[in-house]
């Protein structure tokens, strides 16, 4: 890991839309000294779009010669982020999840798409699979044989029962924060799950996806809200249930999107170029991500290994020289 590449990731942060700055100079961007000459990427708290910052944040230092920040926040401080010019670019815009802002920032001029990151995502609650077919070769019985959906979580309360509240189940919610939260809740509240369930805030995504591992690794019963690709499903044998309506779901299968504040896209048609090339797909970012878990690696390793495990695909979204000392760097 080249330690350039840390010195150059100042991070800001964004709390309600008000930006607290941290003391780093600019001569540790790079010596950055015009408007555009330090790119500032949305950092919201989860895992795979703090992977897909390190790319980029690799091609543009290493390939464009540009300096670069994050900004941190909840997704929707980052986004109202990008709307202001705060931040120039949004690597993963979940944008089903924040369709409101999302599309008044379209409909003022103050953001443009520029490509779709990948598209085959799912998100909703999910079970361990052994908990409706069982688990032979280690000795676990099914213990909801007939649940498939949402709604079919009323009459299986007692499997998931609260551990701090007897006579009542828990259902692990999104983490604070994200726009998944309020999606959670109301699909809670409409499925009368309340009636019969506590909807528990995990209080992070490290403490949701604690919960899940402890439980699954004890062969015991657990329901939550998760989502593809994260590290965790793509490791474990994990039931997105079935929602009510599947016609018109709480969680569709969304386009996660790459995009950028307006003025930034229109001043830096250069970087833009590389931005509208940008295309993964889930299997890759939860590949990412797992390589993170498995290796003990942070997200510039990841990054890393990206970069040379995909090199075929990478550089065909950039300049030949671009390529070139971008992989020199590595």
């Amino acid at each position: 890991m080249k330690n350039g590449f840390r010195k150059k990731r100042n991070k800001l942060w964004c709390t309600g839309g008000l930006l607290s700055v941290a003391a780093f100079s600019l001569a540790a961007c790079g010596g950055a000294e015009e408007d555009n000459e330090t790119i500032v990427f949305a950092e919201p708290e989860w895992e795979s779009i703090w992977f897909h910052n390190s790319v980029a944040q690799i091609i543009a230092e290493e390939g464009y010669g540009y300096a670069t920040e994050t900004q941190t926040g909840s997704s929707p401080a980052t986004l109202q982020g990008l709307r202001d010019g705060d931040i120039d670019v949004y690597l993963e815009t979940w944008i089903e999840n924040m369709q409101e802002p999302y599309q008044e920032g379209m409909d003022a001029g103050e953001i443009v798409e520029l490509s779709t990151n990948f598209d085959d995502n799912e998100q909703g609650l999910y079970v361990p699979t052994f908990v409706i077919e069982g688990d032979e070769e280690e000795g676990i019985e099914p213990m909801a044989p007939d649940l498939e959906s949402v709604g079919d979580l009323e009459e299986y309360w007692e499997v998931f029962e609260d551990p701090d509240e007897d006579g009542i189940g828990r259902i692990y919610g999104s983490p604070p924060g994200y726009e998944a939260e309020t999606i959670v809740d109301d699909m809670y509240e409409e499925a009368g799950l309340n009636e019969n369930y506590n909807l528990f805030s995990p209080g992070s995504e490290a403490a949701l996806n604690t919960s899940l591992l402890t439980a699954y690794e004890d062969g015991e019963p657990w329901i939550g809200y998760n989502w593809e690709p994260t590290w965790i499903i793509g490791l474990l044998d994990m039931t997105l249930l079935e929602e009510e309506d599947p016609d018109d779901p709480f969680f569709p299968s969304q386009p996660v999107t790459v995009t950028a504040n307006t003025e930034f896209a229109e001043n830096d048609e250069e970087f833009v170029a590389f931005l509208e090339q940008y295309e993964t797909s889930s299997d890759i970012t939860g590949e990412a991500l797992h390589y993170m878990e498995e290796n003990d690696a942070d997200e510039w390793e990841a990054a890393e290994w990206f970069l040379e495990e995909y090199e075929d695909l990478w550089t065909e979204w950039v300049p030949e020289d671009v390529a070139e000392d971008v992989l020199a760097s590595l």
